[in-house]
């Protein structure tokens, strides 16, 4: 478990840079990393996860310019949860895949709370990845039920948003819309609607703490692709277990 922590420290580190430039339409491999502020190439001895930050006082070794918090925040979430995943899962291809979607979601989240928007691109990793786990996980272990239950998903996911899209006048984007189609493939039908569920409930706790702190008002928008990460992240940890006490509880 260690180890994946610090795995997902460097694989965070490496999230950083798709956060910043693939919005941007920048390469993520050339440059190599540098400065935003003075363009300086960064030493690979500035560029050890959290640690490097906390050396350098959290600002550039040329220019003293302060580097965003988020670059050693987003180093340590990635750690954190793909450890957790291990804990979860083992070393198996089911972590593996769903490692591979918790560092898309981490991505989805930071770029739509930058720029209210959520790529195709990365929607479209997340739905290859679902066929990934759909067809080498899911159906070797349940049959071809796992397929219709997955296709089923795809549809009330990209469905149910695009019809709250449209009595809400735009209130869901179409990249949440997109998003949650995508999730449809990798959790079926019943746990994309706990899913759901689960977005909603966290949405309206934070959206209530920003309006009584007054960081938000009434009528700002608030990107619900974080809350929708958020969501998928839990289930795919919780989902499982979550859905058989409901089960036990109603029946």
């Amino acid at each position: 478990m260690c180890i994946t922590f610090l795995f997902g420290l460097f694989i965070g580190s490496f999230l950083n840079v798709c956060i910043y430039r693939i919005p941007r339409h920048e390469s993520i491999v050339f440059p190599g990393s540098h400065c935003t502020s003075c363009g300086t190439q960064i030493r690979p001895y500035d560029l050890i996860p959290v640690v490097s930050y906390l050396v350098l006082g959290g600002k550039c070794r040329t220019c003293k310019s302060a580097i965003s918090l988020r670059y050693p925040l987003v180093e340590l979430v990635t750690g954190v949860l793909m450890a957790v995943q291990y804990w979860k899962w083992g070393f198996s291809l089911r972590f593996v895949l769903f490692a591979a979607l918790t560092a898309v979601l981490i991505v989805v989240t930071a770029v739509d709370l930058d720029h209210q928007l959520i790529l195709d691109g990365f929607v479209l990793a997340i739905a290859a990845l679902g066929v990934l786990y759909v067809f080498m996980v899911q159906i070797p272990q349940s049959g071809l039920s796992a397929l219709l239950d997955s296709l089923i998903g795809m549809l009330i996911g990209g469905g149910l948003f695009l019809l709250i899209s449209a009595v809400s006048r735009g209130g869901m984007g179409g990249g949440d819309i997109k998003l949650m189609a995508a999730l449809g493939l990798w959790f079926g039908w019943k746990m994309l609607l706990l899913l759901i569920f689960v977005a909603f409930i966290v949405g309206a706790l934070v959206s209530a703490v920003l309006l009584f702190l007054r960081k938000k008002g009434k009528k700002d928008g608030i990107p619900f692709g974080p809350f929708i990460a958020a969501a998928a992240y839990f289930i795919s940890i919780c989902g499982p277990e979550l859905l058989r006490w409901y089960f036990r509880f109603v029946m």
